[in-house]
């Protein structure tokens, strides 16, 4: 479904993807995995077309996505959740979830993807008139996961969706995109909790100073001694 092909992106003079290569297939979890700076969230903002690479290629089913613009990758079904939920404080969770339907083609599917947000995330339902600014953070990443829900996404990128969640909290939200992963979504995750990321994983990717370092299965990558004392302290 994607293909990542020696992609090279910097910020001005500070290079900070180099040559990485990466494949997702279609009804896949992949996870990339790596300490702060490594370049996983430039990958995604790469993939998203929010910043454009130096050199490389990203393909999606074999479309090249440089000749397109950020709001075509959307149309085309790559919807990105970003680090940090940045939902729509000053409105309510009704109306965040209805931005995420924005996009033309999506929109006659807007009341079956408000119950299927409401289904994931019974909590939203109970507060859809409540506004996106007092929810507790829980709660605002539930949102933030629904509004991507909302556009139909064929590949969904994650960003971070743990971050800043309670160990409850981190489970809970793991457990719901291995069920989002289930509904028929491929997924692209994001994450700094490498053990419950791996743990949900089919494949994942080891990014080190921008660097693909290391690639295998979850399960594989769980118990590879570099990725255990890198990562898990063990």
């Amino acid at each position: 479904m994607l293909d990542v092909r020696k992609v090279n992106f910097a910020y001005g003079d500070l290079q900070v993807l180099w040559d990485v290569d990466l494949t997702v297939n279609e009804g896949e979890i992949v996870t990339l995995v790596g300490a702060n700076g490594a370049g996983k969230s430039t990958t995604l903002r790469n993939i998203s077309r929010l910043v454009r690479w130096s050199s490389g290629s990203i393909l999606f089913q074999g479309e090249d996505l440089g000749l397109l613009q950020a709001h075509d990758v959307v149309g085309r079904g790559i919807v990105q959740v970003p680090e940090g939920r940045r939902i729509f404080p000053e409105m309510t969770v009704l109306e965040n979830l209805r931005m995420g339907s924005y996009p033309s083609g999506v929109r006659k599917d807007r009341e079956h993807n408000f119950e299927r947000a409401f289904s994931l995330f019974p909590r939203l339902k109970e507060r859809q008139k409540q506004l996106g600014g007092t929810l507790s953070g829980g709660e605002q990443q539930m949102l933030a996961i629904g509004r991507g829900l909302m556009a139909n996404p064929r590949l969904l990128l994650l960003d971070e969706p743990s971050l800043g969640l309670s160990p409850l909290l981190v489970r809970s939200i793991f457990e719901i995109i291995s069920e989002i992963n289930r509904q028929g979504v491929t997924i692209l995750l994001v994450e700094q909790n490498v053990y419950q990321s791996l743990r949900i994983a089919h494949r994942a990717y080891v990014l080190e100073t921008g660097r693909v370092v290391l690639t295998g299965s979850g399960a594989d990558l769980l118990v590879d001694d570099h990725v255990r004392k890198a990562f898990l302290g063990m």
